[in-house]
């Protein structure tokens, strides 16, 4: 009871300074707003939402719900709680039953499954209270393969559009409308209209994307995209260059994986069809010499 009593303060504390930090954004961003500043302290206002790690982590995973970071605390504390209470019920119910099974192991088997049974409770304490982690991770590398998956048709699209003579901001409309807003990559490029819709400058509203997706192709085109409006370059040229450099990328990885191919056959290779080659092969010679054997010992005996 003491440890639960101490995990449920230190989750209640936990939560307390994430809904403190959230109204205190909140607070600071009203503040803002309200002196009525530029694009610049507009820009700073939207930063000051993902300034922590943790709010920062999470909405690279999707979740930008200013609450988000509150919800992750209090379900993580839920988590640990029931592990905690999961792990008593293993101690209490299964741990006993199991420990009398492999009693009877023989030689130091016994000792070695007993230790593994007993912290079996931590085991389970700890997997219940990464959960909640595990399903950020989970769904941050689901937004990863997303956009790295929709980034090189985008980035095509783009080129023809610029090279047709369309600009920036009516091609982007286009992709947008066509690509729809299910996936990450267009819903990363639906928040960055809402900045320029919001005065944010195009520098700072591509700094932002890139800031927000954390993916490191959509951070090469932005870098490019930058420079190309900070020195005035042509961006169809830019988008033509970025298009044929990932094309490049892409072909050099699926080489890469290609090559890498025979080395990862070689577990299961080893694992899975070798031993079944071994056992179809000599376990026939392994039968006789055994017959043999038993019949020399037989006549021996005799």
């Amino acid at each position: 009871m003491n440890a639960v009593g101490f995990l449920i303060v230190a989750v209640v504390m936990a939560a307390a300074w994430v809904v403190a930090r959230s109204w205190r954004v909140r607070a600071n961003a009203l503040r803002l707003l309200s002196r009525g500043d530029n694009g610049e302290r507009l820009a700073q206002a939207g930063r000051l939402g993902s300034d922590t790690r943790l709010s920062h982590w999470l909405a690279m995973a999707g979740y930008t719900h200013a609450d988000a970071p509150t919800v992750f605390v209090a379900a993580s504390g839920l988590f640990a709680v029931a592990g905690l209470l999961l792990s008593q019920m293993y101690r209490v119910a299964l741990l006993p039953m199991l420990a009398g099974i492999v009693a009877n192991a023989p030689g130091g088997t016994a000792e070695m499954l007993g230790a593994v049974l007993r912290s079996g409770t931590w085991i389970v304490f700890a997997f219940m209270s990464v959960v909640p982690s595990l399903v950020v991770r989970t769904a941050r590398r689901t937004r990863v393969r997303e956009i790295e998956q929709d980034l090189p048709l985008t980035l095509e699209l783009f080129a023809t559009m610029a090279e047709a003579g369309l600009g920036f901001d009516a091609a982007l409309s286009n992709i947008v409308r066509t690509r729809g807003r299910g996936r990450a990559l267009a819903t990363e490029l639906v928040n960055f209209q809402l900045d320029m819709l919001a005065g944010v400058p195009r520098v700072l509203a591509l700094r932002q994307l890139a800031h927000r997706a954390n993916v490191s192709a959509l951070t090469r085109l932005t870098s490019a995209l930058i420079q190309a409006e900070q020195a005035g370059a042509s961006v169809a040229e830019t988008l033509g260059h970025q298009a044929e450099d990932l094309r490049q990328r892409r072909r050099e990885d699926a080489l890469m994986q290609a090559q890498a191919l025979p080395v990862k056959l070689v577990f299961p290779l080893v694992i899975c069809f070798l031993p079944g080659i071994f056992v179809s092969t000599l376990a026939p010679v392994i039968y006789q010499m055994i017959l043999m054997a038993d019949s020399v010992l037989g006549s021996g005996g005799r």
